[in-house]
């Protein structure tokens, strides 16, 4: 155990593993099994085979951005550049599309399977638009025909590109097929004024404009008027309250899982390497869903305002989670950890000694009799972005790793790691939104060296200097935020303000103007 530990402790005192591994798994995933999607960056930047090549340069890290502003819907900006020689590839992938969620046919009771997205080369009005064959059309305003809604996201790579690649394929797919099931409800809702949209009771709205679900929308094919013999009596089946908001959030969740099967499902039959962290915004009805597993983060920029609306989500913050798992089922720990967490790592001398120690029930300190089975490696080890779990990975949450386990050892990682992503909800409708409020999201490299305060600041000074009818501004704004998180290259490595490190990992960054979403039907 400890020669097993003493290597992953290596890997993780260096943030990352040895580059040649990682190289090697990026591309081949250590298979002979052929790439499910090869390596590639964002269709929405129309790199030329080229320009792909020349964007890996370690040393140089050139800052890509949007040929065309209106590739994307809103006038979005985007930007990403590589790392500083973490890994051969850049691992954050990005996608962006405007889908509508058809209606299923008459007598269908089960979605229609969703064929291979295509994409046009440039599209009117600022308008991004995925073309689907059986759920979605290329025309957003036949709002008839279902439900439109659009979507950005990114995801961040670990261990190889190959699950990234893949969820920007495909995750969108399996969200246009989870709304598809709960299209009725939600085509009601979109009838209605925005000013009666029944909201959840923590996002500021009265109790009387709530809209729940009746039980024929609760229950698929019920049949039966209230009161007919194959009704139950009333006072038997009590009706929970269920708000249109949360078949939104349950269709984003439920995607995120039948997505994250899929990965471990092909990996039988296809490459696809690693795993991945999610951060992705669906726009419907007038509201900006906010979906996050892992520690990439959104925040919201309004009026000179800041709204996180994101949690990263690591071993520090998912620690009572962690452990509580470890404890209700110890098997999972090979009996080479601890669910328990001490201040630093226990050493045999210690035994019968008191020590601080945290369990899952506590968020305090208390002291303990230190035990031999203490002794073992603490299941979270670490501090702030060094933290791991089982001394492996610094991320709690995301898609694929399926097969990640412990250095040298057999004991898996992946039943401590969720693909559930938190969801916070936004209402546009609620506010009248300026030409410098904006969303903006970025992969953990953004937020590793800048906080809050510094992105916000970056994005207010540098809108507030551009044309507010220049369209451009948000990617000039996204190159920018980008450029002082990359910094310069010194002989001391990359540098930002006050000789602060700058950032040597992949960086992506969507920047989306607000106002744009009050104009939508």
């Amino acid at each position: 155990m400890f020669t097993r530990v003493k290597s992953a402790v290596a890997s993780f005192m260096g943030g990352i593993m040895a580059v040649s591994s990682i190289n090697n798994s990026d591309r081949s995933g250590g298979s002979d099994l052929p790439l499910k999607y090869p390596y590639m960056r964002p269709k929405f930047l129309g790199l030329s085979p080229d320009e792909i090549e020349c964007s890996a340069d370690h040393i140089a890290r050139p800052i890509l951005i949007l040929k065309e502003t209106r590739r994307l819907p809103w006038a979005t900006g985007y930007a990403e550049v590589i790392n500083a020689g973490k890994s051969a590839l850049n691992e954050d992938q990005a996608c962006c599309e405007v889908l509508l969620v058809k209606k299923k046919p008459i007598g269908s009771l089960t979605p229609r399977k969703t064929s291979t997205s295509r994409r046009r080369s440039s599209l009117p009005n600022s308008v991004g638009m995925g073309m689907w064959e059986n759920d979605a059309c290329i025309c957003p305003q036949d709002s008839q025909e279902g439900l439109i809604f659009h979507y950005w996201a990114l995801f961040d790579g670990h261990a190889g590109s190959g699950a990234a690649v893949m969820a920007s394929k495909l995750l969108h797919q399996h969200i246009v097929e989870q709304l598809q099931g709960v299209l009725e409800v939600l085509s009601n809702l979109a009838s209605l004024p925005p000013t009666v949209l029944g909201d959840e009771p923590n996002h500021q709205s009265s109790p009387c404009t709530h809209r729940t679900l009746n039980r024929a929308a609760s229950l698929h094919g019920a049949t039966g008027a209230p009161g007919s013999p194959c009704t139950p009596p009333t006072r038997f089946f009590v009706e929970k309250k269920i708000y249109h908001e949360s078949l939104v959030i349950g269709a984003l969740e439920n995607a995120f899982k039948i997505m994250d099967a899929q990965i471990e499902r092909e990996k039988s039959i296809y490459n696809i390497s690693g795993g991945c962290t999610v951060l992705v915004v669906v726009f419907l009805l007038g509201k900006l869903y906010v979906g996050n597993a892992g520690d990439s983060r959104a925040i919201i920029i309004r009026n000179g305002e800041i709204i996180p609306m994101s949690t990263e989500f690591t071993p520090e913050s998912e620690r009572q989670r962690l452990q509580f798992l470890g404890f209700m089922q110890p098997h999972l720990l090979g009996g080479e950890f601890t669910h328990l967490e001490f201040p630093r790592r226990v050493q045999r001398k210690e035994v019968g000694k008191k020590m601080l120690y945290r369990d899952f029930t506590m968020t305090g300190w208390a002291y303990k009799t230190i035990e031999d089975e203490d002794l073992r490696f603490p299941l979270i080890y670490g501090e702030g972005k060094k933290a791991r779990v089982m001394a492996t990975i610094g991320v709690t949450r995301g898609l694929g790793d399926h097969d990640l386990k412990v250095h040298d050892s057999n004991i898996y990682i992946k039943p401590f790691l969720c693909c559930f992503p938190e969801v916070k909800v936004y209402n546009l409708t609620q506010y009248v939104h300026e030409a410098d409020d904006v969303l903006v999201m970025g992969t953990d490299g953004l937020w590793d060296v800048l906080s809050n305060e510094e992105v916000a600041e970056t994005v207010t000074s540098f809108l507030a200097n551009c044309d507010p009818d220049d369209l451009n501004r948000y990617t000039m704004a996204a190159q920018d935020l980008v450029m002082r998180a990359r910094g310069v290259l010194r002989n001391q490595g990359w540098r930002i303000d006050n000789d602060r490190l700058g950032s040597g990992d992949d960086i992506s960054v969507y920047i989306i103007p607000l106002m744009f979403g009050n104009r939508q039907p």
